[in-house]
This record gives C-alpha cells, sequence and structure tokens, in this order.
C-alpha cells in the first residue's frame, strides 16, 4: 500500500512547486512519489529546507539527463527499467561537465536514496544502480585554526577603534563557534529568550537533534555586552544576533568578517567561521579530550565522523617532531 507522508507545509515549499510543475515531472506516478518522497526527507529524516532543495536540484539534473538519453520525458516506470549501462552514462556526463568528484558523489547517493525509498514503499526501485561505485574522493582533514589565532581574531575586534554593538555581536558570534563549537547557523538561530548567558545552552542542530553545550564565562560576558549595546528591540522569540537594519543576521556577514580577519591577520584562505568550529574540536582532543565528549559536544550522530580529529591531532604530532633539532 502507497505511504502517504505529504503535509500542507511541503505541498507549498516553493522548490518542490517547483520541480513538481516542471515539464520534466509529467508523469504523475513519477510526480507524486517526488512530492511524498521530499515530504518523508523532511518529515521523518529531518532534513533542513536546504539539504531537501539540494537533493531536488540532484534528481532535476538526473531526469533532464534521462529524458535526453531516451528521447522523451521519463515517467517512474522508465526509472525502474534503467540499466547500469545508463547510470552510468548519466555519471560520465556529469564528469565530462567538470563537475567536482564530491558533487557526483553526492548525486549518486541521492538518486540512489530515492530508488531505495522507492523500493522499501514498494513503488518499484531499480537494482541496477546498487551497482555502481562512487567516485573515489580523496580523504581530506579538517583544517583548524590555531589557538593564538583564533583568540587573536577575537581580540582584534575588541579593540578594533570605535568599538561599536557591531563589533561586540561579532565578537560573541566567534566566541560561540571556537568556544562553544557550534555551527554558524545554530549559533544564528539561537533566539533571544535562550540568550547564552547562563552555564549551558541547548542547541538544536542538524536532524532536529538537541544537544547540551557549556558556556564559558568569557562567551556569557561577550553575549551580556552585545545584549546591552544592541541598539534593536529584541522580543523573546525573534533571532538573538541582529544585521544593523535590525533583521536576522545573514551568516554571509560574518563570513565576510572572518576574510577581513584573514586580510588583517595574515591567514590561511581555510581560516572560515567553520574553521573556529574544527578548532573547538582539535584544541579539545589536543588537551586530553575523549572522543565520545567533543562528539556529543559537537552533535555528530557517528563516532566515525569524530574521529577525523584524530588525524588533525596526530599531524600537529607529527610536525613537532619533525622539528626537533636532532631530526636534522
Amino acid at each position: 500500500m502507497r505511504i502517504r507522508t505529504r503535509d500542507k507545509h511541503m505541498a507549498r515549499h516553493p522548490k518542490i512547486i517547483a520541480l513538481l510543475n516542471d515539464p520534466i515531472c509529467a508523469d504523475s506516478a513519477l510526480r507524486d512519489s517526488l512530492s511524498d518522497w521530499s515530504a518523508w526527507l523532511a518529515n521523518e529524516r529531518r532534513f533542513s529546507g536546504h539539504t531537501v532543495n539540494a537533493y531536488l536540484r540532484d534528481i532535476k539534473f538526473f531526469l533532464y539527463f534521462v529524458a535526453d538519453h531516451i528521447g522523451a520525458s521519463p515517467t517512474l516506470s522508465t526509472l525502474q527499467n534503467l540499466q547500469t549501462v545508463d547510470f552510468r552514462a548519466w555519471l560520465a556526463s556529469r564528469a565530462n561537465n567538470g563537475l567536482k568528484k564530491t558533487t557526483i558523489a553526492r548525486a549518486l547517493s541521492v538518486v540512489r536514496g530515492f530508488f531505495s525509498w522507492l523500493e522499501r514503499n514498494s513503488l518499484g526501485g531499480n537494482p541496477a544502480i546498487k551497482g555502481l561505485n562512487a567516485p573515489k574522493i580523496p580523504h581530506g582533514t579538517p583544517k583548524p585554526i590555531m589557538a593564538k589565532n583564533a583568540i587573536h581574531a577575537v581580540e582584534t575586534i575588541k579593540n578594533e577603534t570605535g568599538y561599536s554593538w557591531v563589533s561586540t555581536r561579532d565578537a560573541a558570534i566567534l566566541l560561540l563557534l571556537y568556544g562553544a563549537g557550534l555551527r554558524i547557523s545554530e549559533a544564528l538561530g539561537i533566539l533571544v529568550k535562550d540568550a547564552p548567558i547562563g552555564n549551558s545552552l541547548t542547541i538544536l542542530g542538524k536532524g532536529n537533534k538537541e544537544r547540551t553545550v557549556p558556556i564559558l564565562p568569557v562567551i556569557q560576558i561577550a553575549v551580556r555586552s552585545y545584549l546591552k549595546s544592541c541598539p534593536h528591540n529584541l522580543m523573546p522569540e525573534e533571532a538573538l544576533f541582529r544585521g544593523v537594519r535590525g533583521g536576522a543576521l545573514s551568516p554571509r556577514i560574518i563570513q565576510k568578517r572572518m576574510q577581513v580577519l584573514r586580510e588583517q591577520l595574515g591567514l590561511p584562505d581555510t581560516a572560515t567561521p567553520h574553521a573556529l568550529r574544527h578548532s573547538f574540536a582539535t584544541h579539545l582532543l589536543s588537551n586530553g579530550g575523549d572522543l565520545r565528549s567533543i562528539q556529543k559536544l559537537l552533535g555528530h550522530v557517528s563516532l566515525s565522523t569524530t574521529q577525523i580529529y584524530t588525524e588533525v591531532d596526530e599531524g600537529h604530532i607529527l610536525q613537532q617532531y619533525n622539528a626537533h633539532p636532532r631530526r636534522r
């Protein structure tokens, strides 16, 4: 029996409406399946709107390839009858368009996930896609900022001439990223009523998963300073951090702030707001923090995600060893 997971909110979602109204989704069975799958991603998997939009974009590109490949608008039945060679042709077309391996691997994961959902809901699926291998992606490690540079970045903001409420705001946000390990979206999603002026803060992270992080006194002081200096009327249910005109602060403003700091302090291009979160984890690990605790503080579902920071720490140890005078 068909499982209907659609709700009014998802049905009104502009990205979903745009895809479902696209000529590429003329087949009613395909259109209904995509609508239900999108609602399942949002309601069951608790994916953010941004993530659902990215998934829909990958599906749209795939459907347009299929249409060009077979010379007709795809139907749900068409997708179920694609062969391994057809899927390989799609991956090859993505590579020929100059896309990065990470982008191609993500698209394969999305399309494979859609077919798995179809199979679980007795809508057919396609076993041919299961035999495809994702492109090999070079293993990367987080690029943290050195502790002294992270601290210097905050101090540089505080020592600016004409230290304004905007500076107090930016200093508080950077401290939340580095001192509490928040993602920038999490920091900017804090409401006024939940302002981190106490010893802990409950954060709703990825997948709507809650976690509690301790708030250092230096962060509490910075947030109090911002609250005292902010000229806008801060209502309890609204975003804590505001833009110059009073609206919710855009992440791009903080990204630009870090860009300026990179130029001022001579930091590498990898010194981004998210790098401060990497620094939080790496510096905790370097100072004796255990992986399980760091996993909880970061809100990682899997310990394997947190374990990547051990590679950063080992790399630092090797650097120190290579600098030993007797090493030469």
